[in-house]
């Protein structure tokens, strides 16, 4: 087999696609491998910034544990096929599984790294297209969908979602996010920690709220604790204070908004007396925040994944953007604004579409958007008989195993399909069950441009990455991959990435080219984002919801919450730095130190357990074992247990993320526990019970 020739000695530049900062990266490569990795000063979004996944990239090009040639199982062991067998194989199997029970009995699964692969995002949906079902599920519904929905509800479009001009806001109000581990999250801000030193730095606030004091309070000017599930609550308070003090001022957007006297009615009860025994946050605090924000010279709200993954996500998500806009900071510099991305998903959108409610799953019935099921239905799709059972499951670059509610149920469920393909690297914990691995080349060995990220960014740049290292023989890059099950499926492969990609930078805003991209290395600064409104929405009538029905008829069930019992102890997941969902645990510069793995409990919760002692965490679904770490940064009433780990199962072939195994949050999580609105996972505020781990149980870690 002929070798592939290595790169020549020198510097290269890239974009990391690990997560949604996509720092600019700095390769120095030395004898065909590289032997520096460090920030791009000159990257106009990142400016240099580095987190420790970014030193990690040439680690995950050179696991040994990653696949490079298609696998097929035969019975509790793997053998090796060539691509076009293997697609060919592929192929056919889930032609006689949609012609024997029809194109809803083949489901789909997309994880996060969908996104992160311009290869993937750009060739998946014409496979997907072919094969035919309604069942698509992917990562969007554990934990952002309320974003989603609230864009389409507001502005007329899943994609149209406001993003904190951070670098020019003189009050920054966080609420469930930890953007210094994230460097944020549907916020693409590089150097979270400098960029909300510089608000502080210009005699600005960064406010944090939160029922974990996360690595963000470290950088904020002050933080509250807020019970899980309430933020609705508090954001509806703070409405409640400036309608009754009468502080609300829409501005230039005064006149193309709809729904201003309906959300006054609708925050009417919410005083801060009524909301803050529930919230946990006192009334003179909500009070103040309120009248501090909307009296700010620049400000902006900003709620994230513990705002989404929770049972009133889609309230949550849409008080945010309401508080945004009834204070005037919507569409204006250091408020919330909208990018202007040079490769934009929005130019053919059509204003008026609907993005929702057109079917609903089989089983349980919950509503489909954007062609997407809640993924929380997944597992009772595959399992309950009848006609659309799912009987065939294609993953692309997920884990749900590991990252959707009862993970050890959907484990179960995955044992008993008739047909599961994975188009994945790795041997995890999920695709152990497939009958047929097709690997892709990944990170350094392929041509990248954020497709999705710019669309979220706090400044508006492009950047057009080559690939790094040259591909074997052996290898395929993920078009090719979709491309030969397309062609096989319908006679057709589709159009190439670039092609694409090509023909969206021609016709984008700034009228740009591959090419163009190209001779900048460092990425292009198209400045930073600007006033966009009213042109840029996409609704109907043009104009903006700010009461949508949806959200208003949701309310009552918000309501009950004010009379609610509160559960003694609720269960919330949390992230690190050095972690990225489950698929970064196999990298050993990234696991070094102390397990982290552990549970986070007060000690008020503690009742004679001690820090490093193992403990049964149970929820109604399931129990897992874990050391206990007694902190006062997690509220009273709240434990947290950190997200994607749990790789002691069978099968797994991850060396690394195997000897620090941990426990799966998600082996707690409830699949029964949904934002009726939006059908997102609610994750967070799982009633638990924590005791002492018998003699004997197996640690997590």
């Amino acid at each position: 087999m002929t070798q592939p020739a290595l790169p020549a000695d020198g510097v290269y530049f890239r974009a990391c696609n690990l997560c949604e900062a996509i720092c600019g990266l700095k390769f120095t490569v030395q004898g065909g491998r590289v032997t520096d990795v460090r920030g791009d000063p000159d990257d106009p979004l990142s400016r240099g910034h580095i987190c420790p996944k970014g030193t990690a990239l040439p680690d995950l090009h050179a696991d040994p544990d990653r696949l490079k040639r298609p696998l097929r199982r035969v019975g509790q062991t793997w053998e090796e096929l060539a691509w076009d067998e293997a697609l060919d194989y592929v192929a056919a199997q889930l032609r006689a599984v949609s012609d024997e029970h029809g194109p809803d009995a083949v489901a789909s699964f997309q994880g996060n790294p969908s996104v992160h692969n311009s290869g993937t995002l750009l060739s998946a949906g014409a496979f997907l297209k072919a094969i035919g079902s309604r069942n698509r599920f992917t990562a969007t519904s554990t934990d952002q969908l309320p974003h989603h929905f609230a864009g389409a509800e507001m502005f007329g479009h899943p994609l149209l979602l406001p993003i904190p001009d951070i670098d020019r806001t003189d009050f920054f109000l966080i609420l469930g996010a930890n953007p210094a581990a994230s460097n944020g999250s549907i916020m693409t801000a590089p150097g979270m920690t400098g960029r909300m030193k510089a608000v502080r730095e210009r005699g600005g606030r960064v406010v944090l709220l939160d029922p974990r004091r996360t690595e963000t309070a470290a950088h904020a000017t002050e933080y509250h604790a807020i019970r899980p599930g309430t933020d609705a609550l508090l954001l509806l308070g703070m409405l409640n204070v400036i309608f009754v003090e009468f502080l609300e001022r829409l501005g230039h957007l005064e006149a193309v908004t709809d729904g201003l006297e309906a959300l006054r009615q609708a925050a009417a009860p919410y005083t801060p007396q009524a909301v803050a025994p529930v919230t946990g946050v006192p009334a003179d605090v909500i009070r103040g925040l309120a009248r501090d924000f909307a009296h700010a010279q620049r400000a902006v709200a900003y709620g994230r994944i513990g705002l989404s993954v929770q049972e009133f996500g889609g309230l949550a998500q849409w008080l945010v953007n309401a508080l945004n806009i009834v204070t005037g900071r919507l569409d204006t510099p250091g408020g919330a604004m909208f990018p202007r991305p040079a490769f934009d998903l929005l130019m053919r959108a059509k204003a008026g579409e609907t993005h929702h409610g057109r079917y609903t799953s089989r089983v349980r019935g919950l509503p489909e958007f954007d062609h997407e099921l809640p993924n929380v239905t997944m597992a009772e799709e595959i399992l309950t008989p009848g006609e659309g059972q799912v009987r065939a499951l294609v993953t692309i670059a997920g884990n749900p195993v590991l990252s959707t509610p009862d993970g050890a149920g959907l484990d179960r469920a995955l044992a008993s399909l008739d047909f599961m393909v994975s188009i994945d690297p790795y041997l995890n914990e999920t695709t152990r069950h497939a009958h047929v691995i097709l690997p892709p080349a990944t990170g350094l060995e392929v041509a990248h441009y954020d497709v999705i990220f710019h669309h979220f960014a706090v400044r508006n740049t492009a950047r057009y990455s080559e690939p790094l290292f040259p591909l074997g023989e052996d290898q395929r890059v993920d078009h090719q991959i979709f491309g030969g099950l397309t062609e096989r499926l319908t006679g057709k492969a589709g159009s190439p990435p670039d092609a694409r990609l090509e023909l969206g930078l021609k016709h984008g805003p700034y009228r740009t080219s591959l090419d163009e991209l190209r001779r900048h290395p460092h990425g292009i600064d198209y400045g930073p984002l600007e006033p966009c409104l009213p042109d840029r929405l996409l609704t109907a009538n043009g104009r903006m919801h700010l009461a949508p029905a949806a959200m208003l008829a949701d309310l009552p069930r918000l309501h009950a919450l004010l009379a609610a019992p509160v559960p003694p102890l609720v269960l919330i997941g949390r992230r690190d730095l050095r972690s990225n969902n489950s698929w970064m645990h196999n990298t050993p510069r990234l696991m070094r130190g102390p397990g982290r793995c552990t549970l986070h409990l007060n000690p008020a919760d503690a009742h004679g357990l001690e820090t490093g002692q193992e403990v049964t965490v149970t929820s109604r679904v399931g129990t897992v074992t874990v050391p206990v770490e007694i902190t006062e940064h997690v509220m009273p009433g709240v434990a947290s247990l950190p997200h994607g780990f749990g790789h002691g199962r069978a099968g797994v072939r991850l060396g690394v993320a195997r000897a620090h195994a941990g426990a799966s949050v998600n082996d707690l999580t409830d699949p029964g526990r949904v934002d009726a609105l939006t059908g997102n996972a609610a994750l967070n505020g799982v009633p638990i019970s924590v005791q002492a781990a018998p003699a004997g149980a197996l640690p997590a870690d």
